[in-house]
């Protein structure tokens, strides 16, 4: 059986990785609308990721008796100042689910919940990946700086991305 206060939290982050499948989805709109389209891809791909987050951690609750209990998912930002931005921000994100996994693992620990621990060890491994794919285009894109030729490349490249 689940601990009520792993449950809970569970619950949080199942909604917190809609809300990433969101906010892809939503930069790969705009993406789309600059006319990107290998950065939308690459996005759209990225958010089929995290809708697979979310139901890894939706099975497990399940699997041990809990309860799932979705909430509202807040509407993501429309539109970002430049390519990079966006990136940046995708970056910023990461590293704050990466925060909400840590804390998860720490709750886990004090609760003594150690399948909830064992389950998110695979979330911490997939943080790492997630934060360094986005810190590796934030820092192409900046090397490209103002570079159409550059920018087209690695959409180029972005486009390749395969869905796992």
């Amino acid at each position: 059986m689940i601990k009520a206060k792993v449950e809970n939290m569970l619950n949080k982050q199942i909604n917190a990785e809609l809300y990433s499948a969101y906010l892809y989805l939503s930069m790969s709109a705009y993406y789309e609308s600059i006319n990107l389209t290998g950065f939308a891809h690459w996005m759209r791909v990225q958010a089929k990721e995290e809708v697979g987050h979310a139901m890894r951690i939706y099975n497990h609750i399940v699997e041990r008796s809990g309860r799932v209990n979705l909430s509202s998912i807040s509407n993501p930002p429309v539109s970002w100042k430049s390519p990079l931005n966006a990136f940046e921000e995708a970056y910023k994100h990461e590293q704050k689910v990466t925060k909400m996994i840590h804390d998860l693992v720490e709750l886990s620990r004090r609760e003594n919940d150690y399948a909830a621990e064992s389950m998110l060890q695979w979330f911490i491994d997939e943080q790492v990946e997630e934060e360094n794919q986005t810190e590796q285009i934030v820092r192409k894109l900046k090397l490209i700086k103002d570079s159409t030729n550059g920018l087209f490349m690695l959409d180029h490249e972005l486009s390749k991305r395969k869905e796992e």
